[in-house]
């Protein structure tokens, strides 16, 4: 059986990870493909998700022992190119959001909605960066 306080730690750990792949695809979209509408359109959803943790941040700070971590101490495999860093990054947001969306519902019946549209919003963005990169790299083999 499960601790309420572990589903907290899923859930915070989740939020975490979704925010920051989600801020490195922005920073990638601002300052590389200085699109200034994805960028906010992704700084928008990143907002969106930390609208949704303000009521229960208090209970996931709480719950947080990132100090014990088991994977703390893992290291991250180097990337590529900067294609790759976005591209994993963008994925960690998705897979992020819907851990969120299945673990959220045990706390709350409702909020697994909420992250669905989300979950679905960042697989629209994924293909506007996508074609944004494709697009670059037909006219400039070296920009993207």
């Amino acid at each position: 059986m499960e601790k309420r306080e572990n589903i907290y730690r899923i859930i915070d750990a989740n939020f975490n990870r979704a925010r920051e792949g989600l801020r490195v695809v922005e920073d990638f979209s601002r300052f590389i493909l200085d699109d200034a509408n994805l960028s906010s359109d992704i700084k928008k959803t990143r907002h969106n998700l930390d609208l949704i943790s303000r009521d229960i941040y208090p209970k996931l700070i709480a719950c947080r022992n990132s100090s014990e971590d088991i994977f703390r101490k893992t290291k991250e495999p180097a990337k590529k190119d900067v294609n790759s860093v976005v591209i994993s990054n963008i994925k960690r947001a998705e897979e992020s959001v819907r851990t969120l969306e299945e673990f959220s519902k045990i706390i709350s019946s409702s909020a697994g909605a909420g992250f669905k549209k989300i979950r679905f919003k960042i697989y629209d963005i994924e293909k506007a960066v996508a074609d944004k990169m494709a697009a670059g790299t037909k006219k400039n083999p070296q920009a993207v």
